[in-house]
């Protein structure tokens, strides 16, 4: 477990390790022999897979041809019988709780896939992996243990700062012997934060989000996510019931909202943010242009959410009618 300074570059060390464990599995040292030449590794990737998955990949050198992407449903989810060509020369990344929907890939199906021709699986889980922890939103995340590697923030359900996060990953020795960082003047154990990450230097990042789940306790994140994906599917019926349309079923803590056309939908998500009540960014989801309402924070009341609506309401009544 490396705790980073965001999910991105726990995804970066993740992915390295990924790629250097199968090359070491075709019975290649990419330590001693690098890249060149070396047994050509493949990344399937959801369609709507996270910008920062495929910065990741741009970094480490893969390039357009080294990705495929799978088909997604309408829900934003990887269709398992539509999955590309996988083998062991393959990482295939899935989602847990896309960045509009908040959906999660089918785990099991997925994952079984991958272990039956000995693929890496990397779960991109943000924020969706704290969905693990409610028992009414664990069935979303079934499977997921399966995986070979995820990554997670901790400034978003746990509201620790940012520049908290985590990657683990189920194959120790493979991360320590990728990341080491050992030097003669400084050397320590396999399972030191400097030899599972990309950091030499570094503070002790993972003390927030221990902080955090110290506090919270297993009870205290299951409550948290209650809360706020509550929250969520109260917005979605009200805004519905109010006339807007909403894009996504809320599985979880997102709600894709848009009003009549484009410009309306521009014009409301403006008027919102200058009214100083709220903040919420635009979208785009399935080429239609719709803003992002997304709750995780602990301090977000049902006060707030009555205000919401009321602003979100008079507002769209206002547009209306110019």
């Amino acid at each position: 477990m490396n705790f980073g300074t965001s999910a991105s570059t726990c995804a970066l060390g993740c992915l390295s390790v990924a790629r250097r464990e199968l090359l070491k599995r075709q019975d290649w040292n990419l330590d001693t022999q690098g890249l060149a030449g070396a047994p050509e590794i493949r990344v399937v990737l959801p369609q709507n897979v996270h910008v920062t998955v495929k910065k990741a990949l741009r970094v480490l050198g893969f390039g357009e041809r080294d990705i495929s992407f799978a088909p997604v449903d309408q829900y934003g989810r990887i269709e398992p019988e539509k999955l590309p060509r996988i083998d062991s020369r393959t990482i295939l990344c899935l989602q847990a709780g896309e960045v509009n929907t908040g959906e999660f890939d089918l785990f099991e199906p997925l994952i079984k896939q991958a272990k039956n021709v000995n693929a890496w699986v990397h779960v991109d889980g943000a924020f969706g992996l704290w969905a693990r922890a409610n028992g009414r939103t664990r069935c979303l995340t079934d499977g997921v243990e399966q995986a070979d590697s995820w990554t997670t923030d901790g400034h978003k359900w746990l509201n620790t700062p940012y520049d908290t996060a985590v990657g683990i990953c189920r194959h120790a020795t493979a991360v320590s012997e990728a990341m080491n960082s050992d030097a003669v003047y400084s050397t320590s154990s396999d399972d030191s934060q400097k030899n599972l990450g990309l950091e030499f230097s570094r503070r002790a990042r993972g003390i927030s989000m221990w902080a955090a789940l110290r506090t919270l306790g297993r009870a205290g994140v299951a409550d948290l996510v209650e809360h706020n994906c509550g929250q969520a599917q109260r917005l979605k019926d009200e805004l519905e019931s109010a006339g807007f349309t909403i894009h996504n079923r809320v599985v979880l803590n997102q709600v894709l909202v848009s009003l009549g056309s484009e410009l309306q939908t521009n014009m409301l998500r403006e008027a919102a943010e200058a009214s100083g009540e709220i903040w919420f960014g635009p979208t785009v989801w399935q080429g239609k242009t719709v803003f992002r309402l997304s709750l995780s924070s602990w301090r977000t009341t049902e006060g707030d959410i009555d205000r919401a609506i009321k602003l979100l309401t008079d507002l769209r009544t206002s547009i209306l009618k110019t």
